[in-house]
């Protein structure tokens, strides 16, 4: 049986998501089954909010087909299938769940609200980093960031959520405080500015801010 809790790791299940994929509810859960194009194995999956797991069943013999988690070229095509099917589901199923803040959480639903804007994770590599793009002109306005404390100076290594807006230029030497603004973490610092998602500063005046940087966003 395979622990599926890596594919599904910084993701958020859709529950009726997966009704719609073709799961059916069981006990706390969800399950489905699926016959695979080699008529003697079939792909059976349980999703609960515990635990997520698969297995290819050999129907011959109505025991689990544990070969297919080992490499090789004996049931690579049972294997391909098995994990092509997994991907979509992982992909079809589920949003990303990567920022965890009740702040940061809010900004994201004002920023869909207002803008009509979803996340864009763009590097595979930094999979917590994500930006929002205007999609009049594709300026970037907004990113979101999940970094270790010491890079905005601080004496502690545990992973904050962050906010990257753009701000005139002409004024960010008079705002920056290095408490809860900063120059821009990534990005041009004369354009840039970095606010640390602690509820230091108000979620109404960050909207304001965020309102500040698609504007700016707009200009040529």
């Amino acid at each position: 049986m395979r622990n599926l809790s890596k594919l599904f790791e910084k993701k958020k299940i859709e529950y009726e998501k997966l009704k719609q994929y073709g799961f059916v509810k069981k006990n706390n859960g969800y399950l489905f089954e699926k016959q695979m194009k080699d008529p003697n194995f079939k792909i059976v999956i349980e999703i609960s909010k515990e635990k997520q797991t698969s297995k290819v069943i050999d129907l011959e013999t109505q025991e689990e087909f544990f070969m297919v988690d080992i490499s090789g070229s004996y049931g690579q095509k049972i294997r391909e299938e098995y994990e092509t099917l997994l991907e979509d589901i992982a992909k079809t199923c589920t949003s990303i769940d990567v920022f965890k803040g009740k702040q940061t959480k809010e900004i994201i639903k004002y920023v869909k609200e207002t803008y009509g804007d979803d996340l864009e994770f763009l590097w595979k590599k930094f999979s917590e980093n994500a930006i929002w793009r205007n999609q009049t002109n594709k300026k970037w306005y907004g990113a979101l960031l999940v970094i270790p404390e010491n890079k905005l100076g601080f004496p502690s290594d545990q992973k904050i959520e962050i906010l990257d807006l753009r701000y005139p230029k002409e004024k960010i030497k008079d705002f920056i405080d290095e408490k809860r603004f900063f120059r821009g973490y990534h990005m041009n610092k004369d354009h840039w500015i970095t606010i640390k998602l602690d509820n230091q500063v108000k979620t109404e005046e960050i909207f304001s801010l965020i309102d500040l940087s698609y504007q700016l966003s707009l200009k040529k």
